[in-house]
């Protein structure tokens, strides 16, 4: 390996340029993303989606969209299907809808976002607005976003589901100050599916919420599995570990994800992009051999 860049830096250069090039969405060369089933439902997500937040407000600007345009054909054409949103990302849920909608390709897709807002009919009337946006009929999962009156939304999430409009509902955070209200409320309810904050520097969701998951036969979807984007800044100049190449890994980026879904509870990890090339990357980290739990505990040491 003398000689070679493996940081994440030097595994996309090559590859970035296509895509600003306008060459279309770059190619995640893999041979199959693995996959893990939604326990109540059965359905087998694969174990790397995309995340929206930042990366995908963006307005009308023909570039943006092109290049946000090839991370959804990278994702999809990858093997990938999860795309994750919320009304709180700005203008990203119509962007995914515009772009699913021009592709053609929603049905490829498990589209999934959020309700986040106070009261009953105020929550009706958001969701109603994201399916518009959206441009479908009924999303995959429904989440209640950060717990916000979440007493209140669940029972209007599980008419929906009822309905048709929706096919599975959930709960999401992201701060470790919540936990103990995400615990409450697991117990407390039946849900489909539950977004958390788990990376190789946040481990808190290991000690009660991965474990209670697995227990209730909830799905779980990892938000911020690069610890919110410092823990990558922090590596970035670091040379890979030795067991790098045990994983089948060429970056730090696909370390971290390796290392998140390589816990039994983790269903699919969602980082967020606006990059085709970095979709690419992140798809990698799917496939391949994951970490035991002796090297889960080597890595954890970093």
């Amino acid at each position: 390996m003398r000689g070679q860049d493996l940081t994440r830096r030097g595994i996309l250069r090559g590859t970035a340029g296509a895509v600003l090039a306008g060459s279309g969405p770059v190619r995640a060369q893999v041979s199959g993303v693995a996959r893990r089933s939604i326990p109540s439902s059965g359905e087998a997500l694969p174990v790397i989606g995309l995340g929206t937040w930042i990366g995908f407000d963006v307005g009308e600007e023909e570039a943006g969209r092109a290049r946000l345009g090839a991370v959804l054909r990278t994702l999809l054409d990858g093997g990938g299907r999860v795309i994750d949103s919320s009304p709180m990302y700005g203008r990203a849920e119509a962007v995914v809808g515009d772009l699913l909608a021009e592709a053609g390709t929603r049905p490829r897709a498990f589209l999934a976002t959020k309700v986040w807002t106070r009261g009953r009919e105020a929550g009706l009337a958001q969701m109603r607005q994201s399916l518009a946006r959206l441009r479908t009929d009924r999303v995959d999962l429904m989440q209640v976003h950060n717990l916000l009156d979440w007493r209140v939304h669940l029972p209007v999430l599980r008419a929906w589901k009822e309905e048709g409009r929706i096919r599975h509902l959930g709960l999401s955070h992201y701060t470790e100050s919540a936990f103990d209200e995400v615990e409450a409320a697991l117990r407390a309810e039946p849900v489909d599916v539950l977004q958390i904050n788990y990376a190789l520097d946040d481990r808190a969701a290991e000690a009660r919420l991965l474990p209670l998951a697995a227990e209730r036969g909830v799905a779980v979807l990892v938000n911020r599995p690069f610890g919110g984007g410092g823990l990558l800044a922090r590596l970035k100049d670091r040379p890979l570990p030795g067991y790098a190449a045990e994983l089948g890994c060429a970056s730090w980026a696909e370390i971290l994800l390796k290392f998140v879904i390589g816990h039994p509870a983790v269903t699919c990890a969602i980082p967020g992009t606006g990059s085709p090339a970095h979709m690419a990357a992140n798809l990698r980290a799917g496939t391949g051999p994951l970490p035991d739990a002796a090297l889960r505990r080597r890595m954890a040491e970093l």
